[in-house]
């Protein structure tokens, strides 16, 4: 589920970000499905309670849980509404897209890898 990697760079409430936010976007965790909560994680990673809670906090700024007082967090549904990654992403690919072209990369080759992924699913 979630792994720490501590030779990586990054913060570790950012390497439980990604790794939640992975689940979310894959589909391995589906909406509505409860996270497992910030005690039982931060037990299982062997880590601060405080950097879980930073993470999930984070993750429900932007859209991928939803917290219930009382109840836990959860995975939330996707909408449009609750997407403030969107433009975010769009512009990165909009800036790897100029940069694979600058390299020499065809468009039949960077459509190829775009296409891979599957259409319209939410």
């Amino acid at each position: 589920m979630v792994t720490i990697n501590y030779r990586d760079g990054r913060p570790i409430y950012e390497q439980v970000k990604d790794d939640l936010r992975r689940l979310v976007v894959t589909g391995a965790m589906r909406p509505g499905e409860k996270l497992p909560s910030v005690r039982e994680l931060a037990v299982s990673l062997a880590i601060n309670p405080n950097t879980i809670q930073r993470a999930y906090r984070e993750l429900e700024s932007e859209g991928y849980i939803v917290s219930v007082p009382g109840k836990g967090s959860f995975c939330a549904q996707f909408s449009p509404q609750s997407d403030p990654r969107r433009e975010e992403l769009l512009a990165r690919l909009e800036e790897t897209v100029r940069e694979l072209r600058w390299l020499g990369v065809s468009e039949e080759e960077i459509l190829e890898k775009i296409g891979g992924g599957s259409h319209g699913e939410h």
